[in-house]
């Protein structure tokens, strides 16, 4: 029930996933606003209607209107993850409430002190890039990043399929001793990590050159990252879709590089990555865009299916159960 165009483009998305992945979608929501986009279709199998009670707006208070909404919809589907009757969720809505509803129904892994938005970005060498958090955590410790930075090396070697991820601290310069309070304490911390490949910091501009396939960063600079990569995508589409056919010579070279154009989109377009995994709970959550059509819905739940069958969250809870069994060593750092 949550996005900008639910129930639309999430049942679209949600019938085209059956159709093409094979996978059992639950739609989780209002019955008598979801039977009307299903259609025929209400009775295929592969396609399971959840009742719930009413949906979490964009301007409420996540965890005042989850206790004042227990039925809503994001709720009642994180439940069905706790109780083992789906493997993941997807939410196109109120992402704060989705983060809430994560962390209260499915709670977080044992040694992960803050769970972290990883968003997935394309880059020049065509191998995806993967940077956390972007929008979870916008205050954080340099202990923080340290988990991010683990969970995300085991998101990119067994969703992504990277050997050894490359793992990069974005800073406002290479050398180990820039940045601010936040990035020098961390970088110690990332550097003396065995559990990861540490190859130092990363600048906004090597971001999508491919260098490295894991960038850590907190989650108010990892928002602005995101919001202004995806800007940027749509601004280059759209001057391209504009300059391109420009008079007779543009007009037949622009019908000439169709294809080239089309694979350009596919590579820059957020669509293709459907949405971003939420790290750290006890379950695969993805946190869609609000504008979310049915190809993006698609492509979120795919992730979510890779996101289950490669049992990220089992990996993740495994890599702190080894570490938690290991002699702790306190971090330095004001109280």
């Amino acid at each position: 029930m949550g996005g900008d165009l639910a129930p639309q483009e999430i049942v679209a998305g949600a019938l085209r996933a059956r159709d093409e992945l094979g996978v059992t979608v639950q739609l989780v929501g209002e019955p008598d606003a979801i039977r009307p986009h299903l259609g025929s279709r209400a009775t295929d199998s592969g396609i399971e209607i959840i009742p719930a009670e009413g949906a979490i707006a964009m301007g409420e208070e996540p965890l005042t209107a989850l206790r004042k909404k227990p039925k809503s919809s994001i709720a009642v589907a994180m439940d069905q993850v706790k109780q083992g009757h789906a493997d993941a969720v997807f939410s196109a809505g109120h992402s704060g409430a989705a983060m809430a509803a994560a962390l209260l129904r499915l709670g977080r892994i044992p040694g992960v002190d803050r769970p972290a938005i990883g968003a997935v970005f394309p880059t020049l060498t065509g191998t995806p890039v993967l940077v956390l958090d972007v929008g979870a955590n916008v205050d954080c410790r340099p202990k923080f990043l340290e988990q991010f930075a683990v969970m995300g090396s085991i998101y990119s070697e067994h969703v992504l399929g990277i050997d050894n991820p490359r793992v990069g601290l974005l800073n406002i310069g290479e050398e180990d001793c820039k940045g601010n309070d936040l990035a020098l304490r961390t970088y110690p911390l990332l550097k003396a990590d065995d559990r990861i490949n540490f190859t130092g910091n990363v600048e906004g501009r090597d971001v999508l050159s491919g260098d490295v396939d894991v960038v850590v960063c907190d989650g108010f600079v990892g928002n602005v990252v995101l919001k202004f990569a995806e800007g940027v995508g749509n601004i280059v589409l759209q001057i391209l879709k504009q300059e391109l056919p420009r008079g007779i010579n543009g007009k037949v070279g622009a019908l000439m590089l169709t294809p080239n154009l089309k694979r350009v989109r596919q590579r820059m377009d957020h669509a293709e990555h459907g949405g971003a995994l939420l790290l750290g709970v006890n379950g695969p959550c993805i946190i869609g865009h609000g504008s979310s059509e049915a190809a993006s819905v698609f492509s979120a739940i795919r992730l979510a299916r890779e996101a289950a069958h490669s049992d990220v969250t089992e990996r993740i809870r495994s890599q702190y159960r080894k570490k938690q069994a290991q002699p702790t060593v306190t971090e330095n750092e004001p109280a």
